[in-house]
């Protein structure tokens, strides 16, 4: 079993006690302990979305112990004034952008994370925290990336950031709420792997800080949407953000294949294979 998105350094419960965990340095013992749980659940593969701390980088030095190949960014990069504070590190010109992109290599990044949209806002059906970065803006980190060797994962909301990762080639989509059909559409004819991370939608029912009828909405929504890219020729991943709020480490691994299950139907099993072959080809992932 995959899980193709998670956070080591976040526990689904209070982000900010999780960081605050690792502030000093990366907690070996929280670390090893979710090595453990993803290991007994049957998964052999993760890739972590990033932070600035450290924490998946540690996680990628153990891994190994517990039988789990695991890949990560070094830490997400945003454009500074839009979403990715919390987690990522930002630049406000592209000569910063540069350095950032030094070192995360120096680091030994096995891809580039990139946050170029906001977050679904779970309070309001259709609506996002922000858009994101300028299209062009957009286009041009995923360039410069690419142009550096490494793969792109985008964090990516709405038609508009989704178009301008297609444009520049991002290996993989992230999210990929409130797309249009025409954009599953050129989802499905690009090379790029989409990751729904539908765990982080499904996993907030009932959790009374968000209406549940907005959840339930979306949740059916983003599972058609799914099933049309599929049925129209996309590549669909398993990743469930794990980490996120309600969104548990192990547990979210086995919510995420489920969702996807229902989405996908009884093909599921041979599209998520096919997609994880896709992302381990993209991002060169080869042991």
């Amino acid at each position: 079993m995959e899980d193709l998105h998670i956070h080591m350094v976040l526990d689904g419960v209070d982000w900010k006690a999780a960081i605050a965990a690792h502030a000093a340095r990366p907690d070996d013992g929280l670390i090893r302990a979710r090595l453990e749980d993803y290991r007994a659940r049957g998964v052999t593969f993760l890739r972590d979305g990033g932070d600035r701390w450290g924490v998946c980088l540690r996680a990628r030095a153990l891994a190994k112990n517990y039988g789990i190949d695991y890949r990560c960014p070094a830490f997400p990069i945003y454009q500074k004034g839009h979403y990715g504070a919390f987690i990522g590190r930002g630049f406000a010109d592209w000569t910063e952008y540069a350095r950032l992109l030094d070192e995360a290599q120096a680091q030994g990044a096995d891809f580039i994370k990139l946050m170029i949209s906001g977050l679904i806002d779970f309070h309001v059906y259709g609506q996002l925290t922000e858009a994101g970065p300028a299209p062009e803006d957009i286009r041009k980190m995923i360039t410069l990336a690419r142009e550096r060797g490494f793969a792109v994962m985008a964090h990516a909301n709405g038609d508009t950031a989704v178009c301008a990762a297609l444009d520049a080639g991002a290996e993989s989509i992230e999210h990929g709420a409130y797309l249009s059909r025409d954009t599953l559409r050129r989802l499905a004819a690009s090379e790029t792997v989409w990751v729904p991370t539908l765990s982080t939608i499904a996993d907030l029912i009932g959790c009374g800080r968000y209406p549940d009828e907005v959840l339930h909405r979306l949740l059916a929504v983003q599972q058609e949407a799914v099933a049309f890219a599929a049925a129209q020729g996309a590549a669909i991943c398993c990743g469930s953000d794990a980490g996120a709020y309600r969104v548990f480490h192990g547990k979210g691994t086995q919510d995420e294949h489920a969702l996807l299950a229902e989405a996908l139907g009884e093909r599921a099993p041979q599209l998520l294979a096919y997609a994880q072959g896709q992302i381990e080809r993209k991002f060169r992932f080869y042991g």
